[in-house]
């Protein structure tokens, strides 16, 4: 009787376990992501960049290349291959970011 009873709480502590693991791995990517976002902010404001960057945001060519980029992604086309490589990359640096930091 102990042996099912343990077996049975560890079972259920099993089938809930899953969606609360995958709520728990989609919060770590998106924590990934907003670390990525929140970093490369803080750069762009940094004194050294912050002049390189007024200028590209002026430069016609490279802000008309950047939206030719950006196009290709679409975030409603999650399943496409350009899309799910740039998440990934954007989910490694973040990992490699947030690890680094905290």
């Amino acid at each position: 009787m102990k042996y099912m009873m343990f077996f049975l709480i560890f079972g259920l502590g099993f089938i809930f376990c899953q969606p609360v693991c995958a709520q728990y791995a989609s919060q770590k990517e998106a924590a990934y992501l907003a670390t990525v976002k929140a970093i490369a902010d803080y750069k762009i404001n940094d004194e050294e960049t912050l002049r390189d960057v007024e200028k590209l945001r002026q430069d016609k060519r490279f802000n008309k290349r950047l939206q030719k980029m950006l196009d290709q992604l679409n975030n409603s086309k999650s399943k496409n291959g350009t899309n799910r490589r740039v998440y990934e990359i954007l989910q490694r640096a973040g990992k490699e970011l947030y690890d680094e930091l905290s």
